[in-house]
């Protein structure tokens, strides 16, 4: 039996307090150097009985560079929550557009910020303890830990009982709203790679770190996308240190989405990095495919995803069948296939089976260098609303033609029904099984 180590680890922190230094510009902490270090404090750093972190100091500890914020300086930055500037809600939060500046708090980078309210109210019974621990869990690890490729933290809110996180606003919001809504046109297949690529790449990181981090809840609506479509990591909730030394696993509660977890996660509490890469798997198979991991809408037979379309993967004269239709053959047929081949591995039965994502980066920015891709524009559309005469909010779209190896743009706005129309282009390991 394999060495583990279990995970059971518990807030030491129900009441949070103020920085003890009085000066307020000190509330922004120091800089720790690189963001990869060997000096990283982990969750069982922060809450183990032997904890060298007093609860006094927890939370102003300048290793996180971090803003701590008050509930009045965030009222002030979403026009106190106001519904112009609600962006969506989550399983445990509530989140809000906002504006920081250095006026607001010197050193603060003038920049759009997205306000994630936590909600510890509710009829969940372990909601308040899930909320505390997910507001640091966050502060561990998205206030040391900086890459390219994972959504900056820039600081949090613990007054009495709020909860407040801050982050780095990502103007295309995440990618389940842009897979999945259904009025909007495909993502074009090299937008879909990059975005592939990019939230590779930040698991990539979490995992090589020399104190390895398990994401635990990858997922769409867990990979944010900036104006140009770089995808980042956010919510870091559910994440928990990984096996370090001789460990080959931490056993803890399983948690996560429906449709996304591993099997030996689920069966048995076992975590791995290994089961980020499953997870990752499910996400790859869902920009191939275009379709949910759950759908309970559709039949009985189709509705996990995997379950359906798994055998497909490998078989090359049938991939197509899969294949998302709203790409209606716009994709590299050879990039295609050996992106499914890609998630058939990292959704192998067998952990040890499956490719290090460090392999999967490399697999797939291979795939942005094919050039078999029928050249036609796509329709974008970009959702919006505008009062008709009665005053009457009118759900409008606006129609954008893009050839996607070109940058311009021709767009006109137009004013749909309570049917709407369908847009579409102008054209139509080495003895592993992977059961």
């Amino acid at each position: 039996m394999g060495v583990m180590r279990t995970s059971n680890w518990r807030p030491n922190f129900l009441h949070c307090f103020k920085p003890t230094d009085p000066n307020p510009d000190s509330t922004k902490s120091k800089k720790n150097g690189a963001s990869s270090s060997s000096n990283r404090i982990s969750l069982l750093d922060w809450s183990g009985p032997q904890s060298q972190l007093s609860v006094m100091s927890d939370l102003s500890n300048p290793v996180f560079n971090l803003h701590i914020f008050t509930m009045k300086e965030l009222q002030k930055v979403t026009s106190n929550f106001t519904r112009s500037n609600y962006l969506g809600e989550g399983g445990f939060g509530t989140v809000f557009k906002g504006f920081v500046d250095a006026k607001l708090r010197p050193g603060l980078e003038p920049q759009p910020v997205a306000v994630k309210v936590l909600d510890l109210d509710g009829s969940q019974g372990h909601r308040e303890w899930l909320g505390f621990n997910m507001l640091q869990a966050e502060v561990i690890f998205l206030g040391q830990l900086k890459h390219d490729h994972l959504v900056n933290l820039i600081g949090y809110c613990c007054e009495n009982e709020q909860r407040v996180l801050v982050y780095e606003y990502m103007e295309r919001g995440n990618l389940e709203h842009l897979l999945f809504r259904s009025y909007a046109a495909a993502l074009p297949w090299l937008t879909r790679l990059k975005i592939a690529v990019g939230a590779a790449k930040g698991l990539a990181f979490l995992h090589e770190e020399e104190k390895p981090v398990i994401y635990r809840d990858f997922k769409t609506s867990n990979i944010l996308l900036d104006s140009e479509y770089n995808a980042k990591l956010s919510d870091f909730g559910l994440a928990t240190d990984g096996p370090e030394g001789d460990e080959t696993h931490v056993t803890t509660q399983v948690m996560g989405t429906e449709g996304y977890a591993a099997p030996e996660y689920v069966s048995t509490g076992h975590l791995t990095t290994m089961s980020d890469v499953f997870s990752f798997g499910v996400v790859l198979l869902e920009l191939l495919t275009g379709r949910r991991s759950v759908d309970k809408k559709l039949p009985i037979r189709e509705q996990v995803l995997i379950k359906w379309a798994k055998p497909f993967l490998k078989d090359t004269q049938r991939l197509d069948q899969i294949m998302d239709p709203r790409l209606e053959g716009q994709y590299s047929i050879e990039g295609a296939k050996k992106a499914a081949a890609l998630a058939h591995q990292c959704l192998s039965h067998h952990d040890k089976c499956r490719p290090t994502m460090t392999k999967v980066v490399r697999t797939l920015e291979r795939l942005l260098e094919l050039n078999d891709i029928s050249i036609g524009f796509f329709v974008y559309i970009v959702p919006s609303e505008v009062k008709n005469e009665k005053g009457c909010v009118m759900k409008c779209v606006e129609e954008k033609n893009c050839d996607e190896h070109k940058n311009g743009f021709e767009g006109e706005l137009k004013v749909e029904g309570r049917r709407r129309k369908r847009h579409r282009s102008s054209k139509s390991k080495k003895g592993c099984s992977s059961s």
